[in-house]
């Protein structure tokens, strides 16, 4: 909601910086009141009323050829379509502005089409993604000369940079300052009193004090911020008077008070109300999240709908997917209370606050995470899917093969990730497993490689070296077998992108020993037991949870076997998996 509104600003600002050359409308009143209406359908979240104003003030705006303008209004479509929590419809609104920019070369407009991507990646918790996003619209708005909008964008980027890198944060506000004070100088003011701010949220209270001082010097000479109320707010609980500073927030910060109410809280030392203004704040939050993840799941099925009644296979499909996405929902909501429910006995009060902190962090990183995983691979199914839905596609037979086996892989990424949510339960379960199945090692390890051969690169191959003859068998648990082999597979996919991914067997004594090495980046032999640790990944930027090794062992140690790294080995990674040789 909050975003929603900086946008709607941000619109309206971009507006008046267009028709400042074009004053014979601007006082029109049929415009005037074109746009007011707007405007308040807008801040009332009135989608009838609002869709009819602002269709009544794009006609108008054609009618007088200000391309600039109209194009500013379908940006406010697209804000207002954030604001109702509606992000799969923002998007593709976003992509069709782009879209349309491209064809009719309205090259200087492009900016408005990136822009709007950037506050849909930051309100999907894609930051990087929005970072890029604002960058590019920087270097558009200098190539354009729309110098005087630049320092708004660069407070986008601060929004996003400053709960990661504070350093940044201020690093660009000098910045956005720098350039303020060149084109838009009324914009200084603002500027400076969102630096002081920073000196609250970082603890240095003798800075902010002086800070404020200097914002109510400038309030005397007539400026105004859009930061004031907060600035009030802070400096009352920087008196000492906390209850008053909270109330203060309720009542006129809004949206931002959830933000600023536990942070006065903790300053002023009051744990208990701290942590439970936070979780007030953690459960509104997971709310909203909640809502933007289903509405942008709705809008994918719409899409695919249409794609189904050609391809009835791909329905079916579909359906699966959005079925393990929904126990995966359920599994998430299961550890969330597991983990709620372990908080007991907890001896003091700051001791406890600490935990739940840490606590809270970790579920909404796992909870990151794996929407990351699952809406990335979705994201390219989707996004694949409409452009062979597209009746106007001309595609090659390479092309389609190439689309055939990205939505492959996708989908096989998403079964992967599920399989290792899935197998939580299944070491957790108590239920006694059976180990009668009849394994012919050998024909094992010669299907897992061929299966595995057509996801590694050109330059990688797989290849099985065993000791034992083709009609070896063990008696075991078939598919708890596969699943340990298939977990270090994936792992070893992942990590060798040139080399060899080799299968070993033999039998020493009464022990089976696989063997799963690999040529690629290896592991340090300090993290040889942390990465059987669950949600633990050495490289953040690869695929996965982190589950796939944990899991592995769980299942090995089930099986009456285990599992290690050999750090003998140095020209990659070698796990050695042992289990009881048991024959026919």
């Amino acid at each position: 909601m909050k975003i929603a509104r900086i946008l709607l600003a941000f619109a309206l600002l971009l507006t008046t910086t267009a028709t400042q050359a074009q004053v014979d409308y601007k006082k029109d009143a049929k415009y005037l009141e074109l746009r007011d209406s707007m405007t308040h359908a807008f801040n009332d979240g009135d989608s009838a009323r609002f869709y009819t104003h602002l269709n009544n003030l794009q006609n108008y705006l054609l009618e007088q050829n200000d391309l600039h303008a109209y194009y500013t209004q379908r940006c406010n479509d697209i804000v207002f379509e954030m604001n109702r929590q509606k992000i799969f419809e923002a998007y593709s609104k976003a992509m069709q502005l782009s879209k349309e920019l491209r064809e009719k070369k309205l090259y200087k407009e492009m900016y408005m089409a990136v822009n709007m991507m950037g506050h849909i990646n930051r309100y999907c918790g894609n930051k990087e993604a929005a970072k890029k996003c604002f960058y590019e619209v920087i270097e558009l708005m200098k190539k354009n000369g729309y110098y005087e909008s630049i320092p708004p964008i660069y407070m986008n980027i601060i929004n996003v940079a400053i709960d990661d890198d504070a350093q940044e944060a201020l690093d660009l506000m000098d910045k956005a300052k720098e350039i303020a004070e060149k084109y838009s100088p009324d914009r200084v003011f603002d500027i400076e009193t969102r630096k002081i701010l920073t000196y609250y949220n970082s603890g240095d209270i003798d800075k902010f004090m002086e800070g404020y001082k200097w914002y109510k010097a400038g309030e005397a000479k007539g400026k105004s911020s859009v930061h004031g109320r907060s600035m009030e707010a802070y400096y009352l609980a920087c008196l000492g008077k906390v209850d008053e500073a909270v109330a203060y927030a309720k009542r006129e910060l809004g949206d931002e008070g959830a933000e600023a109410i536990p942070l006065i809280y903790e300053r002023a030392g009051r744990w208990k109300e701290a942590y439970e203004s936070f979780k007030k704040e953690s459960l509104l939050s997971d709310s909203i999240d909640n809502v933007v993840l289903t509405n942008s799941m709705r809008g994918i099925q719409d899409q695919l709908a249409l794609y189904e009644t050609e391809k009835q296979a791909a329905k079916d499909r579909t359906y699966t997917m959005l079925g393990a996405i929904f126990m995966l929902t359920l599994l998430i909501v299961a550890l969330t209370y597991i983990m709620i429910s372990r908080r007991k006995h907890m001896k003091q009060l700051r001791v406890a606050y600490n935990k739940a902190m840490e606590s809270e962090k970790m579920k909404t990183a796992f909870i990151q995470n794996v929407s990351h995983e699952v809406r990335t691979p979705l994201n390219i199914i989707t996004g694949f899917a409409q452009v062979i839905s597209d009746p106007d596609l001309a595609c090659s037979a390479d092309e389609r093969k190439h689309i055939s086996t990205m939505m492959q892989r996708s989908t096989r990424q998403v079964t992967i990730l599920i399989d290792e949510i899935l197998g939580l339960s299944l070491i957790e379960s108590t239920e006694k497993i059976h180990k009668d199945d009849t394994v012919h090692v050998n024909q094992t390890l010669h299907t897992l490689r061929d299966e595995y051969q057509e996801y590694v690169n050109n330059d990688t191959r797989i290849e099985v070296a065993s000791e034992l003859s083709d009609n070896y068998a063990v008696k075991t648990n078939e598919s708890m077998l596969r699943r340990i082999l298939i977990c270090l597979l994936d792992n070893a996919v992942k990590y060798t992108e040139k080399g060899t991914i080799t299968l070993r067997v033999k039998q020493a004594a009464e022990e089976l020993q696989l063997v799963v090495e690999d040529t690629g980046s290896g592991v340090p032999e300090a993290e040889a037991e942390r990465i059987f640790d669950r949600f633990v990944k050495l490289d953040k930027f690869k695929e996965g949870i982190g589950l796939g090794l944990s899991l592995s062992r769980k299942l090995a140690e089930q099986l009456g076997g285990k599992i290690k790294l050999d750090t003998t080995y140095t020209d990659g990674a070698r796990f050695i998996v042992t289990l009881p040789a048991r024959g026919e």
